[in-house]
């Protein structure tokens, strides 16, 4: 449930026949060479997801359901009494582990990532994904803002070898007079406007359960207290290449990125797909026969 949007924006319909824009990413990973989809989501929402997407992808692809529960995954004992907020995106690729065994991507499931992004993530997933390299799909900062208001955005930082380094959490961006300025007291305080961003599409070995697992206890026991705490990605993908157990390549793509921070975007997004309709990219309607 999206603070900022106000609603369960992964199942609102945006498409010319009603589809979500997680139907495109799906449709996208089929044509890709994706084999199976794993939604995760809270067990409360398994009744809305099976309603938008059962029908609809039964055939094309295999699809899973596991769900993030704040007592998942913890090892000495229930979640902090209080504690409603979820344990973060790492913690919900982590409650997937009994469903995922091959090399795998993760995305956000309001955001639209384009054909050629799931292209290369398959292509690396098949090819160049093993328990010492992983990979992170780099937009353009430019191609990732709102006109709706400002945006947090992990900018990545790469090395001389294209791989990635850390991942600065950046606060409050938006794009000034042709610039891009960032208004969070860090530095610098503009930013490149072909910076390399994640909006979270990662490619994972498996191996990435059992190194989440080891954080994952030791982010809990420094931060039981902290009701808000959250155990991102990036936290992960950090420790994995800084620790020098690998490393991960930042895959640049061609696509263009949106999504719905802000209710004000949902008709520019509406525009965009219907753009890239008409345009021949996806037919009307994704799953007619």
């Amino acid at each position: 449930m999206a603070s900022r949007y106000g609603s369960l924006k992964q199942i609102q319909s945006f498409g010319p026949s009603g589809e979500t824009i997680m139907e495109y990413s799906i449709f996208d990973a089929i044509r890709a060479g994706f084999g199976k989809v794993v939604f995760i989501i809270r067990k409360e929402f398994e009744k809305d997801f099976q309603e938008v997407f059962g029908s609809k992808l039964e055939g094309k692809i295999k699809v899973d359901y596991v769900f993030q529960d704040l007592n998942a995954h913890l090892k000495d004992g229930p979640a902090p009494e209080g504690r409603t907020k979820p344990w973060g995106t790492a913690h919900a690729v982590l409650c997937a582990e009994s469903a995922v065994q091959e090399n795998f991507a993760v995305i956000n499931a309001d955001d639209f990532y384009g054909r050629d992004a799931f292209e290369k993530a398959a292509d690396f997933c098949r090819n160049g994904c093993n328990e010492h390299t992983y990979s992170i799909i780099g937009y353009e900062l430019l191609k990732t803002l709102s006109d709706h208001g400002t945006v947090n955005r992990g900018v990545c930082q790469v090395d001389g070898n294209g791989n990635l380094f850390s991942i600065a959490e950046r606060l409050n961006i938006s794009l000034q007079d042709g610039t891009i300025v960032c208004n969070d007291d860090q530095e610098p305080a503009t930013l490149p406007l072909d910076s390399s961003v994640s909006m979270n599409f990662w490619c994972f070995h498996p191996s990435v359960f059992k190194i989440s697992q080891q954080m994952f206890d030791e982010f809990v026991a420094e931060n039981r207290e902290n009701l808000k705490a959250e155990f991102f990605i990036p936290i992960v993908a950090d420790r994995f290449s800084k620790s020098g157990q690998g490393v991960i390549p930042v895959i640049p793509t061609s696509s263009n990125w949106f999504g719905v921070t802000y209710k004000e975007d949902a008709p520019s997004v509406q525009e965009s797909l219907d753009a890239l309709v008409a345009a021949g990219e996806y037919p009307t309607s994704l799953w007619k026969s």
